[in-house]
């Protein structure tokens, strides 16, 4: 069991037959009344967002959530194919599971596949990619104070916006978190 008190992001719980993770929650305590606990929570299995309100002191059971790590090989169609790194099953995952995020990965990355009682919800992308700019304009050498940036496609498809002084064919690194530039690879 946890208590809303103990609300933190990441966690995951079970509310009225739905499995919730939390992404973001705020303890508030106002001069006049009981203190509560802000959150915004993501039911899992179908990927909404609710803002709700939890008097802290409110207890729900725990959800364990499984994340097995397995390696993405290839798509057809609407299907994503994904192998078992222990027993090297494969395991086709439809393109409504996969988030936003999931436009960084390319074929053989490992990825964490999350699911709850053997039902996938979801795929996590790693934190950090490595990725090929393919197509941009060219670069400005020397143009590194100011913060200006320009549309890049990577080998993935994804557009992102990086640097001006970053060239076609160029390996950069990007937070697939936030689909944001990094460095240099």
């Amino acid at each position: 069991m946890v208590s809303a008190g103990d609300f933190r992001n990441g966690i995951t719980f079970e509310m009225d037959g739905n499995v919730y993770s939390i992404i973001e929650f705020q303890h508030v305590k106002p001069g006049k009344g009981a203190a509560f606990v802000r959150t915004k929570i993501r039911n899992v299995i179908t990927g909404s967002v609710v803002e709700k309100t939890f008097n802290p002191n409110d207890k729900y059971p725990t959800a364990f959530i499984d994340r097995k790590d397995m390696q993405y090989l290839y798509n057809d169609g609407d299907l994503y194919y994904f192998m078992d790194l222990e027993s090297y099953e494969q395991l086709p995952i439809n393109k409504s599971v996969l988030g936003d995020n999931f436009k960084f990965v390319k074929e053989n990355m490992e990825c964490k596949v999350l699911s709850y009682k053997g039902s996938v919800f979801g795929v996590e992308p790693p934190f950090f990619v490595e990725l090929q700019v393919t197509k941009t304009d060219p670069g400005f050498k020397g143009d590194t104070a100011t913060n200006a940036t320009k549309p890049a496609t990577l080998e993935t498809g994804a557009e992102i916006k990086v640097p001006l002084f970053i060239d076609e064919g160029e390996m950069i690194r990007v937070d697939t978190r936030t689909g944001e530039y990094m460095e240099r690879a």
